[in-house]
């Protein structure tokens, strides 16, 4: 059927409020108003668009009025396609809206009740010198002796001192902001931090208190006790200038919070600084496709083929479900097995491209095959130029060093895309420390690197071949020459070019030293972060608030970054077992 002569024209003469006219007076003539637009509204054909019109009549302001609108409708062989043609240009102007309606705005209109008083101790101070604005609406209070033993930490050059020194700072740019009033007082976002809509309340007025004989008055977190306790009665009640409040002490000692409670105070643990609650939430970098998955996209899956890779653009429920860069995989029995990495994901269709199968002699890297399904799934990131940065996390033996030594060296010395490997890791020994290490840099950190040297010699003696004596000789020195030993005490300000960084060891990191590291990274670099978060030895950091899982979470569906969880162990038997038991 043709289209009338200018019915764009028209369409943009038309108010908002009269988009819907010819939408409804289109399937009839003439006493077919209200009625009729309900059946129309609650049948199957076409309710969407007129939805889409409603919404957007509403959201300009306008009221529809559909009984003024009839004669407009009333001009001949117009109505019938004018609605189509609206139709389409006004769903692809409304596709974007849904993103709005998706993302909740404030986060403060979440909050059920009053705000609070969070009473700091300390040690979150000193744990994290931001945490004064990460309470959203919250007031918080800070008692004197807490600025006593925030000033006995601020000497040395220790993370701890130097979070102390930033609080400090931090306290007196609050304190000297225009308008700023200790005795009302001091507004949390005077300082940009807009998130924190709060207040910050300082000690300046002894508080009474009784405490049991047990606690001696003299030590600092029994004095914190009696501040929450005093500050829980005073605020007990309403009174003039001063709202009831719930009184929360926040300390990541967990004595005191004990004792706190013990008391009948209310104690909280500092959870922001923890990237998830549970370890098991940890974002796998794979996906296990159901069942009846071919089943469902039979009749919408689109195929090509792109060199040795097959392509397919799936839809469905679980396109929401995945990122740029994970990895899918559907196992059946008596069905032929694909194995895929999600490429491109787009409104609701994602690509998925199959994958080298590096398990397979001729496609062996150094002299190294995968043997099983996630190693294979991690070769595949370490081997891909346009991956920038791959996590590896798994438990002992399941080969994350010895995949990154191998695809290293052949991207450094076959390929030539990287001019050398650079290795560092966390020196944070597993027992008591033996003391200082005497030589050059490389020669300190050689005792820390036994897991490199173990791999390397795994490498070159299924290298060499039938080379000899002098081959292998010759062979790991070459490699020698291209791997390069870091301290990580000397990163600050350095900026590696075309290199290949090896980052071991990495849940023994907190976040602060995993953004110093992996911003080291200068063009043509990647970097590979390993490790096992259920080995962690540095006091203070747990699974949740490692700098692996850290970076983990925050780089999962980067076009440019992979992930992937090894899960089986391929050491051997013992230390499979082991792991397990143990």
């Amino acid at each position: 059927m043709p289209l009338p002569p200018a019915p764009t024209k028209r369409a943009a003469l038309l108010s908002p409020d009269a988009h819907d006219a010819p939408a409804r007076s289109s399937h009839g003539r003439s006493g077919r108003r209200s009625s009729d637009r309900r059946t129309e509204q609650s049948g199957s054909n076409g309710p969407q668009p007129l939805e889409l019109f409603d919404r957007h009549a509403e959201e300009a302001g306008g009221a529809i009025e559909p009984a003024p609108l009839p004669p407009k409708a009333k001009t001949p062989a117009r109505p019938a396609p004018e609605p189509a043609i609206q139709v389409e240009t006004r769903a692809r102007v409304q596709a974007p809206i849904p993103a709005p309606q998706a993302t909740p705005r404030p986060k403060r209109s979440k909050s059920n009740g009053p705000a609070k008083l969070f009473v700091l101790d300390t040690n979150v101070l000193l744990h994290d010198p931001m945490c004064l604005f990460r309470f959203e609406e919250h007031d918080i209070f800070l008692p004197m002796i807490v600025l006593e033993e925030l000033d006995g930490h601020k000497k040395g050059t220790t993370e701890v001192a130097r979070n102390g020194r930033q609080t400090s700072r931090t306290l007196d740019a609050l304190a000297g902001a225009q308008g700023a009033d200790i005795g009302k007082g001091l507004k949390l976002d005077t300082t940009g931090h807009r998130a924190a809509g709060g207040k910050l309340f300082f000690q300046t007025a002894p508080l009474d208190y009784t405490l049991p004989t047990s606690l001696p008055q003299g030590k600092a977190d029994n004095q914190i006790l009696g501040v929450v306790q005093a500050l829980r009665d005073l605020y007990a009640h309403d009174a003039p200038g001063r709202p009831k409040q719930e009184v929360v002490l926040v300390s990541k000692d967990i004595n005191m919070r004990v004792k706190a409670r013990a008391l009948g105070l209310a104690a909280d643990d500092y959870q922001n600084d923890k990237t998830l609650e549970d370890g098991d939430l940890l974002y796998a970098g794979s996906l296990a496709l159901p069942a009846d998955f071919w089943t469902r996209q039979s009749k919408t899956v689109e195929s090509w083929q792109s060199g040795s890779s097959t392509f397919y653009r799936i839809s469905g429920p679980i396109v929401p479900n995945l990122y740029i860069n994970q990895f899918v995989y559907f196992e059946a029995p008596g069905e032929p097995s694909m194995y895929a990495r999600v490429t491109e994901i787009r409104d609701k269709t994602a690509v998925l491209k199959t994958l080298k199968d590096y398990g397979s002699v001729k496609n062996a890297v150094w002299g190294v095959n995968t043997r099983n399904r996630e190693q294979n799934f991690a070769m595949n990131l370490l081997m891909d130029p346009d991956v920038d940065f791959v996590t590896l996390t798994g438990t002992a033996g399941t080969g994350k060093t010895l995949m990154a030594l191998a695809s290293g060296l052949t991207q450094v010395l076959d390929d030539r895309r990287y001019t050398e490997i650079i290795m560092t890791r966390a020196t944070v020994s597993v027992g008591e420390d033996i003391g200082f290490l005497p030589g050059t840099e490389e020669e300190k950190m050689g005792p820390w690197m036994g897991a490199l040297d173990d791999n390397l010699e795994f490498l070159a003696k299924g290298d060499g071949g039938g080379a000899g004596e002098w081959g292998r000789a010759a062979t790991n020195e070459l490699i020698r020459s291209r791997i390069k030993i870091k301290s990580m005490n000397f990163m600050r300000g350095r900026t590696f070019l075309n290199k290949y960084v090896i980052i071991d060891e990495a849940q023994n990191l907190t976040p602060k030293q995993m953004k110093t590291l992996v911003t080291r990274a200068g063009p043509g670099t990647k970097i590979i972060c390993m490790g096992n978060l259920a080995q962690i030895d540095t006091p203070y950091l747990t699974e949740g608030s490692s700098g692996l899982t850290f970076a983990v979470d925050k780089f999962k569906g980067w076009p440019h970054s992979g992930h992937i969880t090894l899960a089986r162990g391929e050491r051997s038997r013992l230390a499979d077992f082991a792991s397990e038991v143990l």
